[in-house]
């Protein structure tokens, strides 16, 4: 479904991929799902040459580098239609952040309000931009669901993941206690808070295995490496995924965290 015309046609909304740290250098099979995704939904996808959005700097206080890798992805992704990633948090840094970077420099801030405007989260671009309800993927097990929180927080990420979960043939959602309540990664925070990132993840991961399904998904890798690598140390057999994987019906690399021993047959 196009939202673009052009006398008074339909054209295919071109649309840059904003890949992701984590998805390049850990978890690739993402990227390529959510290309998938965009692309079934009849968009022109490119992924541009691109740099680190900027998060991990944002989060610590360094605003000066913040803003020179901002600066970049602004310029990277000026000609798109839509930027969509595969992350609540990068979008949601973009989306929410990158304007309040700029406000003493008015050409900047332009620029970070143009792609603010046109930046999006996957699932949420797809339901709310593109009006998909439905997508050509099937798997055949129950799966539990955590909402990561810029996406929620940021972005009103909710609803969009579940409604898409939905169409898939064979699937059925169970959803855990506390689906919306932080698994303690946040990325920088995990690493100046260990102790108490680890009793937040300790928590999510014995309501994950309360739920008795044997996949976990999320929008956000690293939630899900955080996650996979608590329920990992504990021996829990859950398996951990990234939802454009499933959603795409990619899903023949092995779980998050688990060996090449684990591919699907």
């Amino acid at each position: 479904m196009s939202v673009l015309m052009s006398q008074g046609r339909p054209v295919k909304p071109r649309v840059g991929v904003f890949v992701t740290c984590l998805v390049d250098l850990m978890r690739p099979s993402v990227g390529f799902a959510a290309v998938k995704l965009l692309e079934d939904a009849g968009c022109i996808v490119d992924a541009p040459i691109q740099t680190c959005c900027g998060q991990p700097a944002y989060n610590s206080g360094d605003r000066g580098t913040t803003r020179d890798l901002a600066m970049q992805v602004i310029e990277t992704f000026h000609g798109y239609d839509y930027v969509v990633a595969p992350s609540g948090s990068c979008a949601g840094t973009i989306k929410a952040h990158y304007p309040e970077l700029f406000e003493e420099d008015p050409n900047w801030r332009a620029k970070a309000d143009a792609l603010a405007a046109k930046t999006y989260e996957l699932t949420s671009f797809l339901v709310d931009v593109l009006g998909v309800t439905k997508v050509d993927a099937s798997f055949d097990s129950a799966v539990t669901y955590h909402d990561s929180c810029s996406g929620l927080r940021e972005l009103g990420v909710n609803t969009q993941p579940r409604r898409l979960l939905a169409s898939v043939e064979g699937l059925t959602l169970v959803e855990m206690q506390d689906s919306d309540v932080c698994c303690g990664f946040g990325g920088t925070f995990a690493v100046k808070y260990s102790d108490i990132s680890g009793a937040i993840v300790d928590a999510k991961a014995k309501n994950i295995e309360a739920t008795h399904a044997p996949t976990l998904l999320a929008g956000d890798l690293g939630c899900l490496m955080n996650m996979a690598g608590k329920l990992s140390r504990d021996g829990k057999p859950v398996q951990v995924r990234h939802v454009a994987e499933v959603l795409a019906g990619m899903t023949d690399e092995p779980p998050i965290g688990a060996g090449k021993e684990a591919r699907p047959a």
